[in-house]
């Protein structure tokens, strides 16, 4: 039986991946861990913990001691760190706080996983340390020889902690991959980000707020493909390799708007533009070929049908969502986008 150790599980794309191993490996032992910030909800793991083969540790991947502690218990295998602080607008507001858990608890993770030998350390990273495309060269893509060009605190803190990892691999030997996937999207995910924040506020009547024109242009992932690719990478990955993961699933941001209004039967008209972020990177698209090439990974799921499953599982599921939408949460809100 392997172990797992997971970091972040309780946000949005580690819980997706803890539920995905737990069905397609029940005999694995899966230890999550999170710190429970804004974005983690023990709500989200309510299935997971009914299973005996997954533990829960309420712990920062900053705290060393307490991190060394859990992987004397447990003494797992593999180790992968979805854990991160990830909202772009957050991070111009307080670079802070992502570079502790970007980069130091990153090096937390690793230094542990060296102290009691795990047989891999997959960090989980994204696109956007490749900085952005032009939005008129549609023939454009990121692939792992792109060179890292970051654009906002948040891009420049992962970008550091890949750095780190390869740094890791070339000097002391730890066997490490990295993933850097595109937007992800589906269930579970934090209403800051723009399909759960259109979907909660369209069905309130309230403004959609859309940075610039919207035409901003993300290559869309669905969160299970993403899973399976991980799954795939941590174990049949060369050891040293970074792997792109991308849904060729290329929307403007304005576009996705209109979608979610279209679905839910309501009007364009709460559509409001606000002033554009700093930095705002214009145009993301990887290249997954790759990943395709060396381990036979390609998304199974298509924009069009993943959105509206998504869209579904938000109709399905608002208690989730609509408790978390409160407090902390509605204060940060009020500060991106009230006076914009």
């Amino acid at each position: 039986m392997k172990k797992i150790l997971i970091t972040g599980g309780a946000g949005f794309i580690g819980a997706n991946f803890i539920y995905y191993m737990q069905d397609r490996h029940p005999d694995y032992r899966l230890i999550c861990v999170d710190s429970l910030t804004y974005a983690g909800n023990m709500s989200t793991l309510e299935k997971a913990m009914a299973k005996d083969n997954f533990v829960f540790y309420r712990t920062d991947i900053c705290d060393r001691q307490a991190i060394y502690e859990i992987f004397e218990k447990e003494q797992p295998d593999i180790v992968v760190n979805f854990a991160a602080e990830s909202h772009v607008d957050r991070s111009i507001e307080n670079p802070e706080v992502f570079l502790d858990t970007n980069i130091k608890g990153t090096m937390v993770m690793m230094d542990a996983a060296r102290k009691y030998g795990v047989e891999r350390y997959h960090q989980v990273s994204t696109d956007e340390v490749y900085g952005d495309l032009p939005l008129d060269r549609p023939d454009l893509f990121f692939t792992e020889e792109t060179p890292i060009t970051t654009s906002s605190p948040y891009s420049s803190s992962k970008a550091a902690a890949d750095l780190l990892v390869q740094a890791y691999h070339r000097t002391y030997g730890l066997p490490v991959t990295i993933s850097r996937c595109s937007n992800n999207y589906g269930p579970y995910q934090f209403p800051e980000k723009l399909i759960p924040l259109m979907i909660a506020n369209a069905l309130a009547e309230k403004p959609l707020p859309v940075y610039g024109e919207g035409l901003n242009v993300r290559d869309w992932l669905y969160v299970e493909d993403h899973c399976k690719a991980i799954d795939m990478i941590i174990h049949d990955g060369v050891v040293g390799e970074v792997y792109n993961i991308g849904g060729h699933n290329e929307m403007k941001n304005i576009d996705i708007v209109k979608i979610i209004c279209k679905a839910l039967g309501k009007s364009e008209d709460l559509i409001t533009y606000v002033t554009d972020r700093k930095g705002h990177d214009m145009r993301y698209a990887i290249d997954p070929e790759k990943i395709h090439r060396e381990l036979g990974w390609l998304p199974d799921t298509m924009f069009a049908d993943g959105i509206q499953k998504t869209i579904q599982w938000y109709l399905d599921n608002r208690p989730w969502w609509e408790q978390i939408i409160s407090g902390e949460y509605m204060d940060y809100y009020e500060k991106m986008y009230g006076d914009r």
